[in-house]
């Protein structure tokens, strides 16, 4: 059995398609955007998904 992860294989992160943060993103004074926000601060997925972007050199902002 191969337990190794396949360097060409891509990581999915659901911060990527998450209908909340696209919210926030389009209207950053609204409500979603401080849940957002809130939500950010302690969700093991997005710190994950910063640790990816961060170790492939793409800035937050891009995507």
């Amino acid at each position: 059995m191969n337990t190794e992860q396949n360097p060409q294989e891509e990581i999915k992160f659901g911060c990527e398609e998450c209908v909340l943060r696209q919210n926030a993103e389009a209207n950053p004074k609204s409500f979603k955007a401080r849940l957002w926000r809130w939500h950010t601060r302690w969700c093991p997925g997005w710190k994950a998904y910063q640790n990816h972007l961060a170790s492939q050199n793409i800035s937050p902002e891009s995507v």
